[in-house]
């Protein structure tokens, strides 16, 4: 064998390892990222626990429920409620789970979910007063009520009322706990959640709900795909019992 036929043999041997080492170290795929917008002040759905940096809720654990589904990793993105359906239109975040009303209006700008909860708007009074007993009582009212949901536009409808829109839930309570406002209108989980773990000593929720409320995930209208994706893992984690889990852990009771 001539010393120019062991010469290439030996170089194609070394071509061969490199390539074999190179296959060794290519990466593994990357998780496709669902990004997600939330106003995270809206305990018991999406909140920051003290101390901690990790968003925690019904719709925290919901969400990341179903990108484990569908395979994506979820990044939350904390933002005003207000900003949320702009940053879908905007592509800021791909979808947004924050308690939201499924709403004819909202509906026109981007699509949601198939329903993940039911709720209703109901009122929370300092306990001292007796003078607001339905939503009837709230006319020529100071309300109370979170910018962008369904609560301040009920609250807009009532006679004479003056109306101090919030950024988030808890300065809505804080404002009533302050006498700032007669009253708070949000979302009856919300009033729950919030008598039970901070407002039980001063404050109270009184009446029926004011409406039947759906809440869904919003996506944009331009990712028809997304939004099939999306309720076939809701489908898929309410048949093997992983959304009942959920519910039970964050409100004490079966999904109805």
């Amino acid at each position: 064998m001539s010393k120019k036929i062991m010469s290439f043999m030996m170089l194609m041997v070394l071509v061969v390892s490199f390539g074999l080492v190179g296959c060794g170290k290519q990466e593994a795929a990357k998780p496709k990222v669902l990004k997600v917008g939330s106003e995270a002040s809206f305990a018991p759905f999406e909140f920051q626990e003290e101390g901690s940096k990790e968003y925690a809720g019904f719709d925290m654990d919901l969400i990341k429920a179903i990108g484990k589904q569908m395979g994506y990793e979820v990044q939350i993105q904390n933002m005003g409620f207000d900003g949320l359906i702009p940053g879908i239109e905007s592509g800021t975040v791909d979808v947004a789970i924050s308690a939201m009303t499924i709403t004819e209006e909202r509906s026109k700008k981007i699509d949601f979910s198939t329903p993940y909860y039911k709720s209703g708007l109901t009122i929370v009074v300092k306990n001292d007063n007796t003078t607001i007993k339905s939503f009837a009582d709230l006319e020529g009212k100071k309300i109370a009520v979170q910018l962008g949901t369904t609560g301040a536009d009920e609250a807009k409808k009532v006679k004479n009322a003056q109306i101090r829109e919030f950024n988030s839930a808890p300065e809505a309570f804080l404002e009533l706990k302050a006498g700032g406002v007669d009253a708070v209108v949000n979302d009856k989980p919300v009033n729950d959640y919030y008598i039970a773990k901070a407002g039980g000593k001063d404050a109270k929720e009184i009446g029926q709900p004011l409406t039947a409320e759906e809440y869904g995930i919003a996506v944009s209208k331009k990712n028809k795909e997304l939004t099939e994706k999306i309720n076939k893992a809701l489908d898929e984690l309410k048949k093997n019992g992983e959304y009942d889990k959920m519910y039970l852990k964050w409100f004490g009771k079966k999904a109805q």
